[in-house]
């Protein structure tokens, strides 16, 4: 009977231990409470209950756990304070809209967006991210990046027939029941009578027609031809729609294109009147050791560390910089933010918003110290000259005697 009786006891603990919210039993078989918010543990759970005792002071405790105390966060350079930090609550801090306060590293990440065949059951707050969840049955959502719940999937009326079924990803396909496309008769022997297809019928003698045996339309089948033109109407009018989007962006590339040779010329054209200075005034300069001088002279300013600060630079120039790293593929964004200290969890929350090259440079313009000598450095180490000549962008200076 001994061991019946242990196995008992085994399987009863573990039962308890299941319904136990902590997870964790005495030694007594009891279960073991947990530290209420604002608390941690003092003496773990073992021969008696757990103990608990207050946070200190610059920690919180926000939910009923085993855990000990975490250290209030601080709000990034330039983010307001909402509410400070209290024993039961971190410390609250104004991100911008899209954005949300992230207290383990101490800066406002960009609010995630769900997926195709996804809903969002908990909005972004200032506090906490985009909660997002699969669409249950009868509901939908098509949006590949979207902020909004499911919506519920249409139910196809008494007049239409179902073609697909609702999915979290896709609607229902519906289909007016009058369309004679899904169903043709056909004889045994392959072959069709024309009489006999749908919306066909044969007039007789009586029926005033000059030749017996004639087929003749009906209005059921005038019915159906006008829907099929809808359909093709509605084809062509996507097809036209495709054609404008396609003729819209090549305009605009070639409109870009037609600015940056227009940039291009103007620069050619300062260089030129530089050196009609220079041989008015008496003096001819070659225009390779005036590169060549600037060229070593950008050398030394680099090696001296540019203290110029990035947030000072114009913003086209910043915008160029950003277009540059996105579109730079092994060598973008993300490595930029490794080489400029940041972990990769950091990166991969830049990496849920619309433009994580701006959000990584703006989020690293507000740290102490971010000059250009430091971004320079940054730029070498993933092998970026050309990101570094935009932002250098030297004038080219004239001598005159």
């Amino acid at each position: 009977m001994a061991p019946f009786a242990i196995c008992a006891l085994l399987l009863f603990k573990a039962a308890l231990g299941n319904a136990c919210a902590t997870e964790q039993l005495t030694e007594s078989g009891q279960c073991c409470s947990a530290c209420p918010a604002g608390f941690q543990v003092e003496v773990p759970c073992g021969k008696d209950d757990t103990k608990c005792k207050p946070c200190p002071r610059g920690t919180f405790s926000a939910s009923e756990d085993l855990g000990p105390c975490l250290p209030c966060s601080r709000c990034p350079p330039g983010v307001p304070t909402l509410g400070s930090c209290s024993a039961r609550q971190d410390t609250q801090c104004d991100c911008d809209r899209g954005f949300f306060f992230l207290g383990a590293y101490g800066l406002c990440a960009p609010c995630s967006r769900c997926g195709r065949g996804q809903g969002a059951v908990q909005p972004c707050s200032p506090q906490r991210d985009t909660l997002c969840r699969t669409c249950g049955p009868g509901t939908f959502s098509e949006e590949p990046l979207g902020t909004k719940p499911c919506q519920a999937c249409t139910r196809c009326s008494d007049g239409e027939v179902e073609i697909r079924a609702c999915m979290p990803d896709s609607d229902t396909l519906c289909m007016d029941k009058t369309l004679h496309i899904l169903s043709r008769p056909a004889e045994s022997d392959g072959s069709r009578d024309p009489s006999r297809l749908p919306g066909v019928e044969e007039v007789t003698e009586g029926e005033g027609s000059p030749a017996p045996g004639t087929a003749k339309f009906t209005p059921q089948d005038e019915g159906s031809s006008s829907h099929i033109l809808a359909y093709v109407s509605v084809l062509a009018a996507v097809v036209l729609g495709l054609l404008v989007y396609v003729a819209y962006k090549c305009w605009r590339s070639c409109k870009q294109k037609k600015a940056l040779s227009k940039a291009r010329a103007t620069e050619l054209g300062t260089s030129l009147e530089g050196e009609k200075l220079q041989s008015d005034s008496g003096v001819f300069l070659d225009s390779h050791s005036l590169q060549d001088n600037q060229t070593s002279k950008g050398t030394k300013r680099d090696s001296k560390q540019d203290n110029r600060l990035y947030i000072n630079l114009p913003p086209h120039r910043q915008e160029e910089v950003e277009r540059l790293l996105e579109d730079g593929g092994g060598r973008g964004w993300r490595q930029l933010g490794a080489a400029l200290g940041y972990e990769p969890e950091q990166l991969d929350l830049f990496g849920h918003g619309e433009a994580p090259a701006h959000t990584l440079l703006s989020n690293w313009a507000q740290k102490e110290g971010s000059t250009l000598g430091l971004l320079f450095s940054a730029l070498a180490r993933i092998e970026r000259p050309d990101v570094v000549t935009v932002l250098s962008c030297p004038t080219q200076g004239v001598s005159v005697v």
